[in-house]
């Protein structure tokens, strides 16, 4: 073997567990990771084989918004990953690469907007008003989860998505077993299909309509022709489960403000800062277990001295990227003074969430109306006896018990 063939900078291949981590804590794996390096490999609990780990937040930024990584080429192989069960369907727009990942996008990004997502602010703040009604009708305790933190997203998503509110408990318990490791590979297929077949009579019933809800512009750019149903239905659901991410975000965030009541009397006290502390405590907060999809290189690249061969798999962090010291002074400290603060939690590139500007929205309406009209709000247990999902791709209380 000649000396150019021997890759001496390859680092040696971590195993990274499947943890399941309760409260807010920084998964410890990952910490010793960016230790290591800015490029490490990996290897997680499901697939086959190890990938490269990217954890600095320039590297992060370049890698997923350079088009030698792409998403497409996962789609026949089992790369290591963290999910048991990983059967992508074909043209869904996570695993599509520009242009046709472009020309999808651009079908409902009128939804996305400021002005979209302005659209639904006022019924937004409607139906959270309700169900804080409800809550503050019943009395104390109550779980904040099952009471506000999860109707609420979902009630928001389907308006966006033009999903009637009588089909709302079909989406939630749908995406809940898709999200789901534990109910196995066969149950969170069928539920895929069933919301597979749910949005494509959704959209198939939207082929004339001029509304501005997702399922109408979706049934419209069918209709002209710009994408196939297929696609369209792949986009749809991917938006619906994604908008259910909101429920752990804000779950995360009102365990942290409950569990550091200092930081929900800033924010009382200070209403004005809470757009900015809104995007500290997102930065911030771990919002999932370990990494999400990987890319593949599409040819050979050289990042920090290390090089990604072509066909390699590669993953990089948000989480790490948010807690780098070199872009975020004292990282592990929530600042609300940060300024600025370009966290990377909804991503970055062309596959940056597109529901990034509604989740923020929903964040500052749960802020706002959680805080002013419920100045007691507290735990009603211990921190420590907060159930966190087990289980899950994407971390957050399974309860938050509270009274005031």
């Amino acid at each position: 073997m000649s000396e150019d063939t021997i890759d001496r900078t390859a680092p040696p291949v971590r195993d990274w567990p499947a943890l399941d981590l309760a409260g807010t804590d920084f998964d410890p794996v990952l910490t010793e990771l960016m230790r290591e390096g800015p490029v490490t490999r990996i290897s997680l609990p499901n697939g086959e084989g190890w990938a490269w780990l990217v954890t600095r937040h320039d590297d992060v930024r370049m890698v997923t918004n350079d088009p030698r990584f792409g998403r497409e080429a996962v789609m026949d192989r089992q790369v290591t990953r963290l999910a048991p069960h990983f059967i992508p369907a074909r043209g869904a727009v996570g695993f599509l690469d520009p242009p046709d990942h472009t020309r999808l996008r651009r079908s409902v990004a009128a939804a996305f907007t400021a002005r979209g997502v302005e659209r639904v602010r006022s019924r937004s703040r409607g139906m959270l008003d309700e169900l804080v009604d409800a809550v503050l009708r019943a009395g104390p305790p109550a779980d904040l989860t099952e009471a506000v933190l999860s109707p609420f997203p979902i009630a928001v998503i389907c308006e966006l998505m033009g999903v009637p509110a009588a089909d709302r408990h079909s989406m939630h318990t749908w995406t809940q077993l898709i999200l789901s490791s534990s109910h196995g590979a066969e149950v969170s297929e069928r539920a895929k299909h069933e919301m597979n077949d749910y949005f494509a009579d959704l959209i198939g019933l939207r082929s004339d309509s001029t509304g501005e809800d997702v399922a109408s512009l979706l049934g419209a750019a069918v209709a002209r022709e710009e994408v196939t149903l297929t696609e369209a239905v792949g986009l749809a659901v991917l938006l619906q489960i994604g908008g259910e991410a909101v429920t752990n975000n804000s779950g995360q965030m009102f365990y942290l403000l409950l569990t550091r009541p200092e930081l929900a009397e800033h924010l009382r006290s200070e209403p004005e800062i809470r757009p900015r502390a809104i995007d500290e405590l997102l930065r911030w907060i771990p919002h999932r277990n370990a990494v999400g999809l990987s890319r593949i290189a599409l040819e050979d690249v050289e990042l920090r001295g290390v090089r990604i061969r072509a066909g390699d798999a590669v993953y990089v962090s948000y989480l790490a990227a948010n807690r780098d010291p070199e872009v975020f002074p004292d990282p592990d400290t929530i600042d609300f003074s940060r300024t600025p603060n370009p966290h990377v939690s909804f991503g970055f590139g062309p596959h940056y969430c597109p529901g990034g500007m509604l989740a923020r929205l929903e964040s500052e309406l749960l802020v706002d109306t959680l805080l002013d009209r419920v100045p007691g709000l507290k735990l009603a247990v211990p921190p420590e006896d907060v159930p966190f999902k087990k289980g899950a791709l994407i971390r957050g209380p399974e309860a938050l018990p509270v009274t005031w």
